[in-house]
Order: structure tokens, then C-alpha cells, then sequence
């Protein structure tokens, strides 16, 4: 890589989902280790500002994909007609291209052709290199039209005191914690609440954990939950609908691990260093998994893609989804419960070499 000149401001474009917005995160650190001085400005939507809120360097300005084409005007009337000196378009859905053509930028940064999509090509004048699999990965290669080369993976993601104390309050003292986080905004990567059930209560019998349920506030997380809560025989701590987003990251601290499907919790705990007992069948692991250690997911990926679409998971275009009713019921109970024994037994061997240590 040879390094331009610092430049002045850079726009990124990202607008969601959770955990794609915890993937650019270590690309903004890349950026500012290089570039200390360059401004930051990320145009994101609503919810994954709440999530970053008080990423040092950066400004966000949000749009939300609910005011439509007369939410894109008014934040390109917001912009007053700053001219960026590079867009990092990194969101190929038509919405996001769409949003694209009101900044101005004489270098517009997007995907690989391969990847392109949805009029990504007509909005972008310089394209990351191709290759990479997993999206942190390939979110990273928009360094290097830049000059720079992402080689360290940083989050140092902002997490307030008063979030912390919270969570301490629901989550009390140094007890070991599964946290159960069991829905994704798609409905169909959810795996079954009995199944949830009979793993929490292995976890609480097995290893002593304390078990805490967590989701939003929709009617299918408060459903799925109840149902999970009703098939347990062992206690678990109801935490749905009680948090914000800041609170939910605060908990995931206290967690030794989570355990949920492909969603926004799974890559923020992964991002916070909390160990992730990831579920995929829908989506492929390789590509949207707990990007710091994939040992504990169970990917059921390349099952799926031969039994719903009759094809190896190697042809598929990549992030092609494999959504269908039933898709999750390819994870079984027993290899969930391998990855929580694996798990617990290299926690209470780190825990034990700690307390050594500080003898």
C-alpha cells in the first residue's frame, strides 16, 4: 500500500443492521490510527447510532429508512452541500445507492463487481479488491482504495458507566452467565424455544450457570421467549423488553456466553469479548459468524443450501440466504450442548489460571 495524503473528511455509508454496523467498526480505528486528524462523518440509520453512540471521532448523522425519498432529501439538506473527499459506500441494498447520489465525493468507494448489486455499479467510481468471505473482512478492503491496509481487527466499542450499573443490577456478582438471546430480526433464522430450553437448562445442571433471557420489544421475541421460559425446568432471569441497546451491551460484558442465531447480539458480544455460541443454518457462519472465534458455532450452512435449493453452499452467490421454514431445525440439541460443555470447560480453565496467577 502506498499511502495518499491524509484527506480532509471522509463520508462512510452504512446504515445497517447491529452487527454490520459493529463490522465497520474496525475500519473507522484503521482510518484514525492512520489519519488522526481526518473528520469522520457516518451516515447511519437509527438504531445503530443509539448502538455507537459515543464512538470518539466520529459524527453520525442518521437517516431512517421509514421517511423514505423525503428522509433522503432532507439529509442531503442536512449535508448543506459538503463535498467529502471519499464516500465508503458500503451498503449494496438500492435504498442505500439511492442515498448515495446526494453526497458529493470525487471518489466513491463500493464493493467488487462480484458483489454488486441493485445499481451499486452506477453509484460508486472505485471498487475494493475482491475476495475475503467473512463481512468484517470485506468491510476492511475498504482501506485500501484509501492507501491503507486494515491488519488489526480493534472495536474498544463505547459502553457508558451508568449502562454497566445497570446491568450489575439485573446480573449480580461474579456468577457464571448464558445469556440466551434467541431472535434475529428475520424470523426464520430463530431456532426452536424448546430447543433453547433444553440447552439453558443442561448449562444451569452441568456448569452452575445463572440463565438470562434477552430480546427486544416485539411481539415475537416476548412469544418466543415466554415459550422458552414455560419448557425450562431450571430458573432463568427474564430481561426481554427491559433494556436499551447500551444496556443490552452492558449485560453482554457480565455474560460468560451468549447464545443465539445470526443477529446483531451475537457480533456485539463477539466485538465486547464475550465468548458466542453462534447457530446457523440460514446464513453461512463463514461469512457473518463471531468473526473473533467461530470454534463454538454450529453452521449448518452448506446442509441447508443442498436441501432447500439443491446446490453445494461453494456455488451460491455470497451472502445468498437460505431462509425457509425449518431450515433451523437442521441444528440439533446435542451439538449445541458439545459447544456449551467446550465452552465452559476452556472458561473454567482460564478462571483457574487467573486464580494461579494471583496467588
Amino acid at each position: 500500500m502506498n499511502p495518499i495524503d491524509p484527506p480532509e473528511h471522509l463520508a462512510l455509508l452504512r446504515l445497517s443492521a447491529l452487527g454490520d454496523a459493529t463490522h465497520v467498526v474496525p475500519l473507522v480505528r484503521t482510518i484514525q490510527r492512520a489519519w488522526p486528524k481526518t473528520r469522520l462523518t457516518w451516515i447511519i440509520g437509527k438504531g445503530e447510532r443509539m448502538l455507537l453512540e459515543g464512538l470518539e471521532g466520529v459524527e453520525f448523522v442518521v437517516y431512517d429508512k421509514k421517511t423514505g425519498f423525503a428522509g433522503m432529501r432532507e439529509l442531503w439538506r442536512r449535508l448543506g452541500g459538503q463535498r467529502f473527499d471519499a464516500l465508503l459506500q458500503m451498503q449494496l441494498a438500492a435504498r442505500a445507492n439511492v442515498l448515495a447520489l446526494g453526497i458529493e465525493a470525487p471518489l466513491r468507494i463500493g464493493y467488487d463487481r462480484a458483489r454488486s448489486k441493485e445499481g451499486h455499479g452506477l453509484v460508486v467510481n472505485r471498487r475494493i479488491p475482491a475476495g475475503g468471505s467473512h463481512v468484517l473482512d470485506v468491510l476492511g478492503r475498504f482501506a485500501q482504495p484509501l492507501g491503507l491496509e486494515q491488519t488489526r481487527v480493534e472495536w474498544n466499542l463505547p459502553v457508558p458507566q451508568a449502562a454497566r450499573d445497570w446491568a450489575a443490577e439485573q446480573l449480580p456478582g461474579e456468577v457464571p452467565t448464558l445469556i440466551v438471546s434467541p431472535c434475529s430480526s428475520h424470523a426464520l433464522r430463530n431456532w426452536l424455544p424448546e430447543r433453547y430450553a433444553a440447552v439453558a437448562d443442561h448449562a444451569a445442571r452441568r456448569h452452575g450457570y445463572r440463565i438470562a433471557i434477552c430480546g427486544g420489544r416485539s411481539e415475537l421475541e416476548r412469544r418466543t421467549a415466554d415459550a422458552i421460559l414455560a419448557a425450562m425446568k431450571e430458573p432463568a432471569i427474564d430481561l426481554v423488553g427491559r433494556d436499551t441497546l447500551k444496556q443490552l451491551m452492558a449485560l453482554l460484558e457480565r455474560a460468560d456466553i451468549l447464545l443465539g442465531p445470526d443477529s446483531g447480539p451475537v457480533h456485539i458480544a463477539n466485538a465486547l469479548g464475550t465468548r458466542v455460541v453462534g447457530l446457523y443454518a440460514c446464513t453461512d457462519a463463514e461469512r457473518s459468524g463471531p468473526y473473533s472465534d467461530r470454534r463454538f458455532t454450529v453452521n449448518r450452512y452448506d446442509e441447508a443450501a443442498r436441501k432447500f435449493l439443491n446446490t453445494p453452499a461453494s456455488a451460491l452467490r455470497w451472502g445468498k440466504r437460505v431462509e425457509f421454514p425449518g431450515v433451523m431445525a437442521l441444528i440439533g440439541v446435542e451439538e449445541v450442548i458439545d459447544c456449551i460443555d467446550r465452552c465452559a470447560a476452556e472458561s473454567a480453565a482460564q478462571g483457574a489460571g487467573v486464580a494461579l496467577r494471583a496467588r
